[in-house]
């Protein structure tokens, strides 16, 4: 800490979670950013890149270099594609420094299963236990005062806060659900390919790794945990013609006779002490552009009498509560700070 501030630095600068990460940061009153780290264009000014950030962040890149990270640093962010970040964590810790990643490399506790999914070498199982999942508003308590952090995904995130209080309550069956999700482009990170050339997703929708996508095992995972029984799920992504957001959709089969009135209930007990879940009106729900470039996520219910059956939409910012912005929740809980500070920001409509 120097002058009461936390110093930070950032990992994978030059991506859009990590270039996300200095818009934010650049409000919040405890954190002075002292490194932008870039494997790929260490040395050059990171306004090169990102030419918005001109006479904001007046800083060059500098190389990963873990031993020069912890000079100048209190904390890193690991915003890194998966693979990288369970090579680089371990030597970071060793290091003395916190630690919250974005990555995905830690958040399955199961080696073998990591290894199904992401198609690289696990982590060391002492690393994958150590990590603490932080999805901030089912398991803040448990992040508090830990030095290793794992930032939840995108797809997740939306996702399981618009399921856990329904399992958790048992007023849906968890074998029954069937979770429709679409995100922005923004989702497929920065680099150029086939799947996000403009002539290819411009007036175009698409599902893509359909019942492959990396971010099952962690749905499952955290559902398994709040239901105490095994859950598998159906999730199916797609990729949508826009910069930010996601959608999720799910359908689950309801035990009991409950009504939206009854879900909006529970939602809003569930999540009374947590600010950035909005639980919508009967008849009201939620669209990307209400939560774009805020950490807040939305969720709207419709119950279906004649086919039992309950659908819960849930929206977030990817970027932002998917990435980032949960990322700076999480760093909040970690440090003992007020949860919501340097992350009152108002979505941008229209």
């Amino acid at each position: 800490m120097t002058d009461n501030k936390l110093r930070v630095a950032i990992v994978g600068s030059t991506g859009y979670g990590g270039v996300e990460l200095i818009r934010l940061l650049q409000a919040h009153p405890y954190i002075e950013i002292t490194s932008v780290i870039s494997s790929s264009s260490s040395g050059v000014p990171i306004s090169d890149g990102f030419p918005h950030l001109t006479n904001i962040v007046a800083k060059n890149l500098d190389g990963v270099n873990p031993a020069e990270i912890a000079q100048a640093a209190d904390l890193v962010f690991t915003a890194t594609p998966s693979g990288v970040s369970a090579k680089l964590v371990p030597e970071l810790l060793a290091a003395g420094l916190k630690v919250i990643d974005l990555s995905g490399d830690f958040r399955l506790k199961d080696g073998a299963a990591y290894e199904q999914w992401y198609k690289h070498p696990a982590p060391s199982s002492e690393l994958l236990e150590k990590a603490v999942y932080g999805l901030c508003e089912v398991f803040g308590d448990e992040v508090k005062g830990v030095d290793f952090i794992s930032n939840p995904g995108c797809y997740p995130t939306a996702t399981l806060l618009g399921l856990i209080p329904a399992i958790n309550a048992g007023w849906i069956d968890p074998a029954s659900l069937i979770i429709d999700a679409k995100s922005g482009v923004s989702g497929a990170g920065r680099g150029t390919s086939l799947m996000t050339h403009f002539a290819e997703i411009n007036e175009n929708f698409k599902a893509y790794k359909v019942n492959k996508h990396q971010h099952i095992p962690e749905i499952e995972q955290v559902l398994s945990q709040v239901s105490g029984e095994p859950v598998t799920v159906t999730f199916t992504t797609h990729l949508v013609p826009m910069t930010r957001g996601i959608m999720s959709t799910m359908y689950a089969t309801l035990k009991g006779s409950y009504t939206e009135e009854d879900f909006i209930g529970l939602y809003r007990e569930y999540y009374k002490d947590r600010s950035f879940v909005r639980i919508r009106d009967n008849g009201v729900w939620p669209a990307t552009k209400e939560v774009s470039g805020s950490n807040y996520c939305d969720i709207g219910f419709a119950v279906d009498a004649r086919t039992n059956r309950l659908t819960v939409i849930s929206v977030i910012d990817n970027v932002v509560k998917g990435a980032a912005g949960q990322a700076i929740q999480n760093l909040n809980l970690m440090m003992g700070w007020e949860e919501s500070l340097g992350l009152t920001f108002t979505p941008v409509y229209p």
